[in-house]
């Protein structure tokens, strides 16, 4: 087997989560009587942490004197309604069971608010992660490798020697840095927020269309 852990993305790889984050943003943005956002606008704004998302959807970014309370504002309400319409994509719950079946650590960076990660990994993956890194004071967001540094150290794994090698799966260009920056093995998946056209332009150079297809790939 090629791979001892898969790390994956959470938004866009193994949920998506596009509809509550947009819902969320603009029930805040109404607050604040600020323009609202489709979800084809918000796609494009996600992937790099909250304070970012908020910085591009609000008129002045972090200029914008009104931007600390509504990013606080953003995050505790997102909390509260991050599983409204939120859904696994098509065949990765099966995709994670048989990776774990094939003696595959599994694992969680996301650049969102760790407690939504752990909750949302809760409702959707019971007991199918072994380690959810996401934002929290102090670590930096991705594309920096310190959230993959810290699955690593926890997973006892260098992430490159021969039984430690590691691999990390996103849909952004955002992840095709991360999994860079910490040396590791990039998968790239068709299905999230950005595409295989955007990805190959983004520099993956290897992409899955479907969880089946990465499933194969991962246990063969």
């Amino acid at each position: 087997m090629k791979y001892s852990l898969a790390i994956f993305d959470m938004d866009g790889t193994i949920l998506n989560t596009l509809d509550d984050m947009t819902d969320s943003l603009n029930v805040i943005l109404g607050k604040y009587k600020l323009p609202l956002h489709t979800l084809d606008e918000v796609r494009f704004m996600v992937g790099n942490g909250i304070p970012k998302l908020i910085e591009r959807a609000i008129e002045g970014g972090r200029e914008n004197p009104d931007f600390d309370k509504i990013l606080k504002d953003f995050i505790a309400y997102y909390e509260e309604h991050c599983a409204v319409k939120t859904a696994p994509y098509e065949g990765i719950p099966e995709c994670i069971k048989a990776l774990r079946a094939a003696g595959i650590k599994i694992a969680v960076n996301t650049n969102k608010v760790e407690p939504a990660a752990i909750a949302l990994c809760d409702d959707y993956f019971p007991g199918l992660f072994d380690i959810i890194s996401g934002s929290r004071p102090g670590m930096p967001p991705k594309p920096a490798p310190d959230g993959i540094y810290e699955i690593l150290n926890r997973a006892g794994m260098d992430g490159k020697s021969e039984g430690q090698k590691a691999v990390f799966i996103g849909d952004s260009d955002v992840d095709m840095q991360t999994g860079t920056n910490a040396g590791l093995d990039v998968i790239g998946v068709d299905w999230g927020f950005r595409g295989k056209k955007f990805l190959e332009e983004h520099g993956a150079k290897v992409i899955m269309l479907s969880a089946e297809e990465l499933s194969e790939y991962l246990v063969k």
